[in-house]
């Protein structure tokens, strides 16, 4: 039988052992409705105001997309990869050999990523169990920069010096800027999704693992916690939903090349992104991304070369100023929920 129950706050379904929650509280979902509403007139504004700002738009949806599941991984692992473009690379690359060899589309091409990017991520999973502190750091960052040597030495396949060409678009509707219109909407669509699952995880049991092997190892050991296990998963999935933003960019810009992702500067941005916008804060991934991507687009307009030099200096500055980031700001106003703080391990 179902029953069903109605709070001031929200709406409760039972049958028989399941259960379900709804929250219908306004202050509850009021002003994520507000910022989804602000994240979908956007790319339709800019459509007909300036043309210009979509592709800085998908670019912040993208970092936020990469930040998001990189906060995931760093919580579960309790560690920070310094590395998660080496996922990208693995996504990018893998789509793009496949589209040029075979002239497949990125849907055909978008199982072999993720099962590329699954197969890399278990091959160096045991780093997080093996690896901790300063050289856990070192190894997750050299894997990227080695991974660009590799496509440089292999420069017949990869084409490391000049790039991959000639890849199958992520779609083709005739007209430019309706197709920068409609890959907007997909990536915030992908951006969104990456939210909502990470969001659950963290709110479910297994995310209350997760934050036990974050704040202390031995006291999830202590109450029987399968450590090793929870890293190995937290680590793979992530890695996963990182490698399916590497098969976006292959087929979006119909070109990949290891200068761009596999670079310490592409590494920079995505730390950023997940640190600005607030430390593990998946919110705050959103808010970084999109402060990241305009604060390079606004320097680039107005500094010319000199953005190299000053935009790294400026993002570095606000991490030191903002410790917890730039959503910290807003929740130190309306303070909570529990989220787990960045602990690297000795």
């Amino acid at each position: 039988m179902v029953d069903i129950e109605l709070k001031r706050d929200r709406l409760t379904i039972r049958f028989k052992t399941q259960k379900w929650e709804w929250m219908i509280e306004p202050r509850y979902w009021r002003n994520s409705i507000l910022w989804v509403a602000l994240l979908l007139v956007f790319p339709a504004v800019s459509y007909f105001v300036s043309p210009g700002l979509i592709n800085t738009m998908i670019s912040a949806n993208l970092l936020a997309a990469i930040a998001i599941p990189m906060s995931l991984m760093t919580l579960g692992t309790g560690r920070v990869n310094f590395g998660p473009n080496f996922y990208v690379g693995v996504g990018g690359y893998a789509a793009a050999l496949l589209s040029i060899a075979y002239g497949w589309g990125p849907v055909a091409t978008l199982p072999f990523a993720i099962l590329t990017t699954l197969f890399a991520a278990l091959i160096f999973s045991p780093l997080v169990i093996v690896a901790r502190g300063l050289y856990y750091v070192l190894l997750s960052l050299l894997l990227p920069f080695v991974f660009f040597e590799v496509t440089v030495i292999y420069t017949d396949i990869f084409k490391g010096d000049t790039g991959l060409f000639g890849i199958k678009p992520l779609m083709d509707l005739g007209n430019a800027k309706i197709n920068f219109l409609v890959l907007a909407y997909l990536s915030i669509f992908i951006m969104i999704s990456y939210l909502l699952i990470v969001n659950k995880i963290i709110k479910s049991r297994y995310g209350l693992i997760m934050a036990t092997i974050n704040d202390d190892e031995e006291v999830a050991h202590g109450i029987g916690v399968n450590i090793n296990k929870v890293k190995i998963i937290s680590f793979v999935f992530a890695a996963c939903l990182i490698g399916i933003v590497g098969w976006f960019y292959a087929h979006y810009f119909s070109s990949f090349s290891g200068q761009t992702y596999l670079t310490f500067t592409f590494m920079l941005k995505i730390f950023l992104a997940m640190m600005i916008g607030g430390r593990t804060q998946i919110f705050g991934c959103v808010v970084g991304g999109y402060f990241v991507a305009f604060l390079e687009m606004f320097l680039i307009r107005t500094m010319g070369p000199m953005q190299a030099f000053v935009f790294p200096i400026i993002l570095i500055i606000f991490l030191f100023i903002l410790p917890e980031g730039l959503f910290g700001i807003y929740r130190k106003r309306r303070y909570r929920e529990y989220f787990p703080t960045i602990h690297v391990r000795r």
